[in-house]
């Protein structure tokens, strides 16, 4: 095993036996260590943390957006997975979206939102899994909504992006984002009244209901059924938005499919490599092409890889490419396709797949053909938004940070992390994102925009992420936990669209192959590539694209180039926000572990 060549990370690992806690944003972080202070577990920490995101860092995720969560529950025993990533409207068909002369889902306005997810992933994981009240989780949320919230500087950029949009078109986000017509100013106090108001009204509701779980459940209702229901239905059926097709749309999401939908937990995928087992979301996210790359990995001797020398870089990257074509032609929601995820994860497959793996870059997408089923691409060529798609990191700038066509209706956006572990053996990794301030008019009586992930739909009958009604979009949502010898050992994750799972296994891989903790595998030199369709509008691909951080050495990159990568060089902190936490059994008792990015001067890790 080689050791990591950095003389420092840019901040200590975090050690405790108390708790910990990681996220992309230090109040999320503060607010979720107070909950584990005042005697709630991680459960009660997440969620608490989840909902001061939505004021935190509005741009990279908000109410009516999505959640994944990957659980270890101490008292059960086992990894499950928290699906709250709603479906697709039932108005929401290929014959409607092609009768609107489409042939990509816009990534942003009313077409493309489906069932907003996030709220009830939160309120389920709190009823069934922790143990403060809904007002108690709610009160960090309200408080920055109402007294005001220092936004950073990010948060700006990506409002003054799209500050046409909203003083010609979205005049209702107009109204919340640009305050007698101006920019809010960075790290300045910033209220929002109409959110605060929302969640203050939830929190009533709850606290009138006649217990904790009632109260729960209460709020849920009005979610699905009451007031927030009827003022999306309203809304999309009144509204016409401009979108980054450059014309105005009504949505299709109605309060019928509100009520029809609620989030729930389902069994992970999992993957045993070198003495640790990886849980994953369904391929109802992209989460098992982080899987399929460790199948194919295996076969290589990793540990003797310098983890910043082209061997190591160019090996996984390879792998990623052949993981990423088959989540392009098998991945869908598996309540409507058959997924072969047993083949794609078998010894069989992998050992031929890794043939493919050799000393130059490949420039071709190549799905493989699992039990001899025949592989099928899309045939829609990618469009061009005039810009980046819509949550699709860009190298050299952060994840989320990159402008693109503000009048069509376009601007990027990206998404959030949480782990935590508390002292009786619990742990989440969760993803919330989509609901970006930038994703879709604010629906003026709540105070928060729809997100738009049906723009990850195909728009062509046959393939397993083709639209229907009811089905869930394949998220790029993707968080992760390790086991390691069969017990919990590691949450972990990262933003970044179709970058989530390129970073989070380079941490991974790191940790295994070549002994970093937590801090020094997240401040490493990362790495991402394009090479396959992104999974954002405009759904652009870059064959061969390889994009480094400015960290890597000169040998390195000159030795990529020549075995036919297209290197692209960014800034020296341009890849990945990765967050992690991680437990370990010593003979002193147990010791827990957070990490988290410095890149963007935001995430950070606490514990005691």
């Amino acid at each position: 095993m080689s050791r990591p060549p950095f003389a420092f990370t840019t901040r200590p690992e975090i050690k405790g036996n108390f708790g910990v806690v990681a996220t992309t944003h230090w109040i999320a972080t503060s607010a979720a260590m107070g909950v584990l202070e005042r005697g709630g577990n991680a459960f009660d920490a997440a969620v608490v943390a989840g909902f001061v995101l939505h004021l935190a860092e509005p741009h990279l995720n908000g109410p009516g957006g999505d959640l994944p969560a990957l659980m270890w529950s101490a008292g059960k025993q086992k990894v499950e997975v928290l699906c709250g990533q709603g479906p697709a409207p039932q108005k929401a068909s290929i014959a409607h979206f092609r009768s609107l002369g489409l042939d990509l889902i816009p990534g942003s306005g009313l077409l493309a939102p489906c069932v907003p997810g996030a709220v009830d992933g939160w309120l389920l994981m709190l009823r069934d899994y922790g143990t403060i009240s809904l007002d108690e989780a709610l009160a960090p949320a309200i408080h920055y909504a109402l007294q005001g919230c220092p936004l950073v500087p990010r948060v700006i950029d990506t409002i003054a992006t799209v500050r046409e949009l909203f003083r010609d078109e979205w005049k209702t986000s107009a109204a919340v984002w640009l305050p007698g017509g101006n920019l809010p100013k960075g790290y300045a106090l910033f209220r929002q009244e109409k959110l605060g108001a929302t969640y203050t009204k939830f929190a009533e509701i709850a606290k009138g209901a006649g217990g904790r779980e009632k109260g729960i459940d209460a709020v849920r209702q009005v979610w699905r059924e009451g007031f927030v229901a009827e003022a999306i239905d309203s809304f999309c059926r009144s509204t016409e938005a401009m979108d980054a097709s450059g014309r105005r749309h009504r949505g299709v999401l109605s309060g019928d499919d509100m009520a029809k939908w609620q989030a729930h937990v389902e069994a992970p995928l999992t993957y045993d490599y070198h003495g640790w087992t990886v849980a994953k979301c369904g391929p109802w996210s992209q989460g098992p092409a982080f899987l399929q790359q460790l199948a194919l990995l295996k076969g290589f001797d990793l540990s003797a890889m310098e983890p910043d020398g082209p061997d190591f870089v160019h090996t996984v990257t390879e792998a990623a490419k052949l993981a990423f074509a088959d989540r392009e032609a098998w991945y869908g929601d598996p309540d409507f396709v058959d997924v072969p995820m047993d083949a794609l994860l078998s010894d069989a497959y992998n050992a031929e797949r890794r043939k493919l793996i050799g000393e130059q870059a490949s420039l071709e997408l190549r799905p493989g053909n699992p039990g001899g089923a025949g592989a099928k691409l899309t045939s829609i060529k990618a469009g061009d938004a005039g810009g980046a798609g819509i949550g699709e990191p860009t190298v050299g700038r952060l994840a989320g940070s990159d402008g693109a066509v503000s009048k069509r209706g376009v601007a990027s956006g990206d998404t959030c992390h949480v782990d935590v572990i508390d002292r009786w053996g619990n742990m989440v990794a969760a993803t919330p994102s989509g609901g970006w301030l930038q994703s879709s008019p604010v629906i003026p009586e709540l105070g928060f925009a729809l997100g738009t992930r049906a723009q990850m739909f195909w728009l062509e009958e046959g393939l397993p992420n083709s639209l229907l009604p009811g089905k869930r979009p394949r998220t790029t949502l993707s968080p992760s936990m390790a086991l390691k010898d069969g017990k919990p050992a590691m949450a972990f994750g990262t933003p970044g669209g179709d970058q989530q799972d390129q970073w989070s296994p380079q941490l991974f891989l790191k940790i295994v192959h070549h002994g970093m903790n937590l801090q020094e595998a997240i401040d490493s030199p990362a790495w991402h590539c394009e090479h396959f369709p992104s999974s954002f509008y405009p759904r652009a691909s870059k064959p061969g694209h390889l994009g480094l951080e400015g960290r890597f050495p000169k040998e390195t990159v000159e030795a990529l180039k020549a075995r036919g990568h297209k290197v692209e060089v960014g800034g020296d902190w341009s890849e990945g926000r990765l967050c992690a936490t991680a437990t370990d059994e010593t003979p002193e008792g147990t010791m827990l572990r957070a990490g988290a990015n410095p890149r963007g001067m935001q995430g950070y890790a606490v514990g005691r």
